[in-house]
């Protein structure tokens, strides 16, 4: 298990790291790491809605939490309290935050381009302030 406090270090370590690397010119693991801020941002924000002080990490632990355990985006903010204002208010900065698949990991290098990683650190910025 990791602790909501542990959770959030890490969400703010994520983006900072994507911001290194955008401006080390190396967009896509920039927009990776942006894209693992979000969901972890996602999973604190289910653990304050369901009181949880941890987030389950092992296959053990997620034995009877199996909808939890999951990087997709959508799935993750539908269980989040907040997916009604972000995709009233938010949902520019949502539709660019949500293509990101943890699969970008394979993807060869330079897929991604300077537009669209700045696109997706301000709006991965923007959203963390709102979930």
């Amino acid at each position: 298990m990791i602790s909501t406090v542990d959770l959030k270090n890490v969400v703010k370590a994520r983006l900072k790291d994507a911001q290194i690397l955008y401006r080390a010119r190396r967009y896509d693991g920039a927009v990776y790491l942006c894209g693992y801020a979000i969901e972890l941002q996602l999973k604190y924000r289910i653990c304050k809605t369901l009181k949880w002080s941890e987030f389950p990490l092992s296959n053990n632990e997620f034995k009877n939490y199996h909808s939890f355990k999951t990087h997709n985006l959508d799935i993750l903010l539908h269980l989040c309290p907040k997916e009604d204002r972000i995709k009233k208010y938010f949902l520019a900065d949502w539709s660019i935050v949500a293509k990101w698949d943890p699969e970008m990991r394979y993807n060869i290098m330079g897929v991604i381009n300077n537009k669209d990683a700045k696109d997706m650190i301000s709006s991965t910025t923007i959203l963390l302030k709102q979930l």
